[in-house]
């Protein structure tokens, strides 16, 4: 069997989330459904995270084992001929037997869009978070460096999935305005149930004076989810960049 590993990218709006779950769509599902059309037998794919509802990929790698003798090169053309036009795969490599699109994934990258500007925009419905409310991005960025490095994120999760440890390392969570839209792009090695969100959130409440970014220490000690700010909403949220060791066509992949 070879293992298989995609590049996908996928507006989100539409489905309840990469993961399969009782009658609703999901992009895993209509993927796993236009594949096997292709190889001939059923898949099961794992993908590089579990995106909620209306969150979008510009970005994502879910691999799968296949029997058939498709060229990788062939693979992008004939899936995307099977799949609705907001999910597209971008291209297909071979990879390792032990490779796993999320226990290999060494960090990844969201980006939240924030459209700041007294009229809405048609072009951001679910694509960035409307904000009428005027805001300081020099203010929301001292808010996002709190949040740089090793700690417990527990403030800073909703509850879900069930994990062995709250800490995480985040390696950079930079804010940059252009125009009315503000851009927030967050790395870490691994993220908790809304954990980006809810970071978003909070640098939004510093924004408004709820409290000093130099509070966000303290709330983070303290691990009481009640403390930090809200969970935005999902449709400003990608997957952006993951980092693999092993080779997959991304252009984070390593040297060889």
């Amino acid at each position: 069997m070879r293992n298989i590993a995609l590049q996908l990218m996928y507006v989100g709006s539409a489905y309840h989330g990469w993961q399969i779950q009782n009658n609703a769509a999901t992009v895993q599902e209509t993927l796993e459904q236009a594949v096997a059309k292709v190889v001939k037998h059923p898949v099961r794919f794992t993908g590089a995270g579990r995106t909620d509802a209306g969150v979008h990929a510009r970005v994502y790698i879910a691999n799968f084992r296949t029997s058939c003798n498709i060229p990788c090169d062939r693979m992008p053309l004939a899936f995307n001929a099977r799949l609705p036009e907001d999910i597209v795969v971008v291209s297909a490599r071979e990879v390792s037997e032990g490779f796993n699109a999320i226990g290999s994934c060494i960090k990844k990258e969201y980006t939240y869009q924030v459209y700041n500007s007294r009229i809405r925009n048609a072009f951001y419905v679910d694509r960035a978070y409307f904000y009428p409310k005027r805001l300081d991005e020099s203010i929301m960025a001292a808010a996002a460096r709190e949040f740089i490095g090793t700690k417990d994120f527990a403030a800073v999760r909703d509850v879900g999935t069930n994990v062995r440890s709250t800490v995480r390392t985040v390696h950079y969570f930079d804010v940059v305005r252009e125009g009315d839209l503000i851009t927030l792009k967050v790395c870490a090695n691994g993220f908790l149930y809304n954990m980006v969100r809810i970071m978003v959130g909070t640098a939004l409440y510093a924004a408004e004076g709820k409290f000093a970014p130099s509070d966000i220490a303290g709330i983070l000690a303290r691990g009481n989810r009640t403390e930090a700010g809200p969970t935005v909403p999902p449709g400003g949220l990608y997957m952006t960049k993951l980092w693999y060791n092993e080779p997959v066509g991304l252009d984070t992949d390593p040297e060889v």
